[in-house]
């Protein structure tokens, strides 16, 4: 499964989703939900296959729609039923699009009526890390014309997608070895000199040469002695001795995210950068290590926490110390203190700790694992334990 030598062939089987399918009817039964009314691109792209660049544009809404026990039911504006034809769905329902007065309203709504089952609720995408890619004003006029009622979606959802199929598991691997591989080798390309710019550009270079899609994601930071913050893109700064470069990506392979970062020294840096850098690689261990089937969130950000306490003059500064990881960049679970969730077999998770090491100066590690009856299982090539160096 984890075989990274070739790369596993792009899209996915009819089995495939067939396996996804059969297990949403099966947590729709639990939540008592007769259909779920998908919206989002991940998640109609999660049950049917479906990809185009084209979602890019907000003009047109598009539905997916999965009553219980059936086959989805793709809902969309006609442009998009050629390449809607070409995935394993079969019962594909158009209406001309863009039209203001009724955007597949009245289309969506009869169909979801002749669906109607015991439980009479209908789930969609309301709550936390969902939305809904259609206008207020229409939902507004859907819940009017649908005879259920409609109710939110949200933990059905995602009970679903938390834990992961072989295959995206297979496909997140190969993101995550290649984008490994990118980052160990940026030392041989960089210098002294360059500027954060230089440094971005030459790692997409690298990550998409080495088989990658897209990389939607990339903050590029560098400071003296640190960085204050790990969100901004790249600027024109140039690379001097004694700064420290921080990266992040997510990069994707056939949809999929990887999600982690890595910390450089440009030159020789202070024993301060060092000593914090080797204690948050002993913190993400620990955190790796927590992460076990049958454990929770909490448990893994409590092991991290703890090796980070562990310095008195160092305190952790971050709200969650690492996430789920699949289709987005961040999904759930969130890694908090008092986090609940159950850690179980097939998740993909980041582990994530995070410290301020000195006033306005933080750093983060981020490795990607997933979660095997035996444990944790690392997709990403681990980080050295010592800062690498760009000279």
């Amino acid at each position: 499964m984890l075989n990274s030598n070739y790369p596993p062939k792009r899209g996915f089987t009819s089995s495939e989703f067939e396996i996804r399918l059969i297990k949403a009817h099966r947590i729709m039964h639990k939540h008592q939900l007769d259909v779920l009314l998908l919206t989002m691109p991940a998640n109609i792209r999660y049950f049917s296959g479906f990809d185009t660049q084209f979602l890019h544009s907000p003009t047109r809404p598009w539905f997916l729609v999965i009553p219980f026990g059936e086959e989805p039911i793709a809902v969309i504006p006609e442009i998009g039923k050629s390449v809607m034809q070409s995935t394993w769905i079969k019962d594909i329902s158009t209406w001309h699009s863009p039209n203001p007065k009724d955007d597949g309203i009245s289309l969506l709504s009869s169909i979801i009526n002749g669906k109607n089952g015991k439980n009479n609720r209908v789930g969609a995408e309301l709550g936390r890390e969902m939305s809904l890619r259609m206008p207020l004003i229409d939902f507004n006029i859907l819940k009017t014309k649908t005879n259920a009622e409609i109710v939110d979606g949200t933990p059905a959802i995602w009970e679903v997608r938390m834990t992961k199929t072989e295959a995206e598991i297979t496909h997140i691997n190969h993101i995550c070895k290649i984008t490994s591989q990118a980052y160990n080798d940026l030392p041989n390309f960089l210098r002294i000199g360059e500027t954060e710019k230089d440094a971005a550009d030459k790692l997409k270079m690298d990550i998409i040469r080495r088989g990658a899609d897209t990389i939607p994601y990339m903050p590029v930071v560098s400071g003296e002695n640190g960085i204050s913050q790990i969100i901004s893109g790249p600027s024109d700064r140039v690379l001097s001795n004694g700064d420290v470069l921080f990266i992040d990506t997510g990069s994707t392979y056939d949809g999929y995210f990887c999600d982690f970062d890595r910390n450089f020294a440009i030159g020789k840096v202070s024993d301060t950068v060092s000593k914090t850098y080797e204690l948050l690689w002993k913190a993400t261990e620990a955190g790796i290590n927590a992460a076990i089937p049958g454990a929770t969130t909490g448990d893994i950000w409590k092991e991290m926490n703890k090796v980070i306490e562990s310095q008195v003059t160092i305190r952790n500064n971050v709200g969650r110390l690492g996430h789920g990881l699949g289709l987005q960049l961040t999904e759930p679970p969130s890694h908090t203190f008092n986090g609940k969730t159950k850690i179980l077999k097939n998740m993909v998770l980041t582990i994530e700790p995070g410290i301020e090491y000195l006033p306005g100066k933080t750093m983060v590690h981020e490795e990607n694992i997933f979660i095997s009856d035996d444990g944790p299982v690392l997709l990403t090539i681990r980080a050295q334990k010592e800062l690498p160096t760009i000279n």
